[in-house]
């Protein structure tokens, strides 16, 4: 069984294909914790030893946020953040089998009032994640401790896979809007940005939470930034749909600590006028998310470009 596990787990974190995914989500619920952990590591091993593409590019973002490691320190932090990552999948292949109070113990959080206060206010909270340990977990976290909570996904190809991703995460709590809707002809693709930033503006306005990875910028069309002493583009969506509803703009970031995760809270990032005000916003959130990464930055998964210098080459 656990080559056959292996076999799905491979696909579904390297190409996530439908059959690759959905696979090694039922499949690997079937191991006992341990032996599933062990047997990620040994694909993160393989991984990081085939230095494919993706490991590539996340050692160059991390040797931007280390710029002091050696070599062969970078290429430790580098197996680390592989490892991480594949823990991520690991978790996320387990979380729908894991007791909720069990998911709610092993959460640690940093300054959690500061989330609890401004949500007990009713007039919404926009959160800023960055790519960092388990965001699927912090967001089962938030619906199982009264605060469900809607974010914006890329819809995955092929459809299964973005139906199977859907649906997981709404039996967590989540409301998942895709960020682009299907066309009637063949399969083509068209954004509906609009659309769903309208949907988040409601679901704010109600007094619900809405929760945002920030640290990429998927439009090409995003505010420019300094990034753990790197420039770097992040989207500004964040801090439009704050000022826009005038619900804090709350960064908050992920660690593992051990076989927990921790979540930091961070201080509300101040609303500002202006297009300048909605780079200032932005920054405010890079601030946050700086810190954390060079704190934990092997539980950064950011394997494409994210910097300016790297963004020209495609």
């Amino acid at each position: 069984m656990n080559r056959g596990l292996e076999r799905a787990a491979r696909t579904a974190a390297g190409n996530a294909t439908a059959i690759g995914y959905v696979s090694g989500w039922r499949l690997v619920r079937l191991l006992p914790e341990p032996a599933a952990r062990r047997l990620f590591d040994r694909i993160a091993d393989r991984a990081h030893r085939r230095d494919g593409r993706s490991v590539q590019r996340l050692r160059q973002n991390l040797a931007r946020v280390r710029p002091d490691a050696t070599e062969q320190e970078l290429e430790v932090l580098t197996h680390e953040a592989v490892r991480s990552y594949l823990r991520y999948w690991c978790e996320s292949f387990r979380l729908p089998s894991w007791p909720i109070e069990d998911l709610v113990r092993r959460t640690r959080t940093v300054r959690e009032h500061i989330l609890r206060d401004a949500y007990a206010q009713g007039n919404g909270v926009v959160v800023s994640l960055p790519h960092m340990a388990n965001w699927d977990w912090a967001g089962a976290w938030a619906c199982a401790t009264g605060m469900p909570l809607a974010t914006v996904a890329e819809r995955l190809e092929p459809e299964r896979l973005f139906d199977e991703f859907v649906s997981y995460r709404r039996s967590l709590g989540m409301e998942i809007l895709p960020l682009t809707r299907r066309q009637a002809h063949a399969g083509a693709l068209a954004t509906d940005a609009a659309g769903v930033f309208g949907r988040l503006v409601e679901w704010v306005c109600g007094g619900g939470l809405v929760c945002l990875l920030a640290d990429r910028d998927l439009s090409r069309s995003g505010v420019e930034v300094m990034l753990s002493g790197e420039r770097a583009r992040m989207p500004s969506g964040p801090a439009l749909l704050a000022r826009r509803t005038g619900a804090p703009l709350i960064p908050a970031t992920l660690a593992y600590v051990g076989n927990d995760m921790e979540i930091t809270i961070h201080p509300a990032v101040p609303h500002q006028q202006g297009s300048d005000g909605l780079v200032a916003m932005m920054q405010g959130v890079a601030d946050a998310f700086s810190g954390a990464v060079r704190a934990r930055p092997q539980d950064w998964h950011m394997m494409q470009k994210v910097f300016v210098p790297d963004l020209g080459s495609q």
